[in-house]
């Protein structure tokens, strides 16, 4: 079985037990997806999920957050870890963000990037669940780790795993079997150990085969 074959059985498998991926940070607009994503850095979905609605009602608009004391920002969302940084860097982005962007999220990685705290996983996640743009690999750590486990990727290099997972899934595919991947990594497949006698991907699966 080649590489790209495994990609598409992989594809098909998990969409067969993930019929309706989603993310799981709750946003309701661009703008709040992009921070709540900024937020999730060292942190969980579930803690930032608790923090973002005090912030969005505290600083809900780009206009708002860059013109906002950082003290108060930290003060928000100190749970989340880092918050000095994380603090700093949602202001200057919403003072970008009105400078470079009318106050609006830009739709390319590039443009994404430019953004005060923006790495190519949240750019690729804006572009993917907002903008649906074709090929979108957002490498969370479960995607590195489920895409190494089941032999797809042999790094955990971000950016590595991003560009080879771009050559073997279809562009249509690939945001959602990183949901997927998600999905599956919380369930069954975890960074304390993968549930082989419960996983569907196991008849494609590298590290069962080698057992």
């Amino acid at each position: 079985m080649t590489k790209k074959d495994r990609a598409l059985a992989a594809v098909t498998l998990l969409k067969s037990m993930y019929p309706d991926p989603e993310c799981s940070l709750k946003a309701t607009d661009p703008y709040h997806l992009l921070v709540a994503t900024r937020l999730s850095a060292q942190c969980t979905d579930a803690r930032v999920n608790l923090v973002t609605p005090s912030l969005f009602a505290a600083f809900p608009t780009p206009q708002a957050m860059a013109s906002a004391p950082v003290e108060e920002v930290e003060e928000l969302i100190r749970s989340t870890g880092f918050y000095h940084t994380k603090a700093r860097d949602l202001v200057v982005m919403a003072q970008q963000l009105l400078d470079r962007f009318d106050g609006h999220v830009p739709d390319t990685i590039e443009a994404l990037t430019s953004l005060q705290g923006v790495g190519r996983k949240t750019a690729n996640l804006i572009c993917g669940d907002v903008y649906h743009m074709p090929g979108a690999v957002v490498t969370d750590t479960h995607l590195i780790r489920i895409s190494n486990r089941i032999g797809l990727t042999a790094t955990t290099d971000p950016k590595k795993v991003e560009t080879e997972l771009r050559a073997l899934l279809p562009p249509e595919e690939s945001n959602n079997f990183c949901h997927r991947c998600v999905m599956h990594g919380r369930a069954c497949c975890t960074a304390r150990k993968a549930h082989c006698e419960s996983c569907a991907l196991t008849e494609i699966c590298k590290k069962k085969i080698a057992k």
